[in-house]
């Protein structure tokens, strides 16, 4: 199985050839219903910021009006490609003066993980509510910080979790609630690729805030949790590492944890860039099981129970992504699994644990 890296430069690369789209083709993708669009500006115009402009082209409620980049010329060609005004262009330095713009709603901040949290803190400044990739910072002080000047700024605080919107995800979370599988009993979430480049921003401690656990673990810690339909009580986690030039101090290679949860469940977890095939999620329970394999890739998810293969059908995640998080902006609309900071608060307590189970050796209880 290619490693999603690999899956997002083979999805980005045709549209880097592609003729400029018309400007009736830019424009389809206002809403055919009675809600308000989410105007939504792109800060960070990169790989993943990419895929994200190209699924808000089939969104119902969200649409993409303005960038936010440090880079000039991706700025114009994303002007011409999404046909955006260039009253809604700004740079690192001038997107403060987004607070001025009535056009924008909210900016998703698609930047490196550690630029995170200036992004998020100075579009709420702004007044416009913000929308974070995961990890939303790469500490839990930072995430604090972020959450209370969102409401301070009386904006919402949004996170990327397009899993909690995937339609086989939601069957077994349901199943789960609806009591079908029983006692839970087990989770193993495997997450993993072998990362290229060594000199990319991820396997850089100063954007990055950690190594494979801060970008692929993540899916794990989080999946672990609406899972089993429970916080963790404790944590332990051993680290190995095999190339010390390639992940440099502070740069994780491989984690293993594992997860305590009051019921007396337990869960075993594994993050890698240095291993090929992890995306599966396993969920073991007194009634029954369900895997998903892969489980956290860009798509399609496969998965089965007990009871048979999960059918329904795939959808591209941003795009629900971002129809659902204009239904919460605008609405107030509870998602089945939250996507708001509170939520990927408490992955970055957990990563802080298992960053300290590390280094000291020693279990960590976690209150969440």
């Amino acid at each position: 199985m290619d490693s999603r890296r690999d899956f997002l430069q083979k999805v980005i690369a045709p549209f880097i050839v592609l003729p400029f789209l018309s400007s009736k083709e830019k424009s389809c993708n206002q809403s055919d219903s009675d809600g308000r669009v989410l105007r939504v500006a792109i800060m960070g115009l990169g790989g993943y910021g990419t895929m994200v402009a190209e699924a808000m082209k089939d969104c119902k409620r969200a649409k993409l009006v303005g960038v936010i980049s440090g880079t000039p010329s991706k700025i114009k060609y994303w002007q011409s490609k999404y046909n955006i005004p260039e009253k809604n262009c700004y740079n690192y330095e001038n997107y403060d003066n987004i607070k001025n713009n009535p056009d924008i709603d909210a900016v998703y901040v698609i930047t490196p993980n550690a630029l995170h949290k200036e992004g998020v803190m100075r579009v709420a400044k702004a007044g416009k509510h913000a929308i974070c990739e995961k990890p939303m910072s790469v500490n839990a002080k930072d995430g604090e910080e972020m959450i209370e000047a969102c409401k301070q700024a009386n904006v919402k605080l949004l996170v990327g979790y397009r899993m909690h919107f995937e339609p086989k995800t939601l069957e077994i979370i349901r199943m789960r609630k609806d009591g079908e599988l029983g006692k839970i009993k087990f989770f193993q979430g495997l997450c993993g690729f072998t990362i290229g480049d060594p000199n990319q921003w991820r396997l850089n401690k100063k954007l990055s805030g950690g190594g494979s656990l801060m970008d692929i673990g993540i899916y794990a810690i989080n999946g672990s949790r609406y899972m089993t339909g429970e916080e963790p009580a404790w944590v332990t986690a051993q680290e190995t590492k095999t190339d010390t030039v390639k992940f440099k101090d502070g740069v994780d290679e491989t984690i293993q944890f594992q997860f305590g949860f009051p019921s007396g469940a337990v869960a075993s977890c594994l993050s890698t860039y240095n291993m090929d095939n992890l995306d599966r999620f396993f969920l073991d329970a007194e009634n029954g099981y369900a895997e998903l394999w892969p489980s956290t890739g860009y798509g399609p998810i496969k998965g089965r129970t007990n009871k048979g293969e999960l059918t329904q059908p795939h959808k591209t995640h941003q795009t629900v992504q971002m129809d659902e998080m204009a239904a919460i902006i605008f609405e107030g609309k509870k998602p089945v699994v939250p996507v708001d900071g509170e939520e990927a608060l408490k992955d970055l307590k957990i990563i802080d644990a298992i960053y300290l189970a590390v280094k000291t050796g020693q279990k960590v209880d976690l209150k969440l």
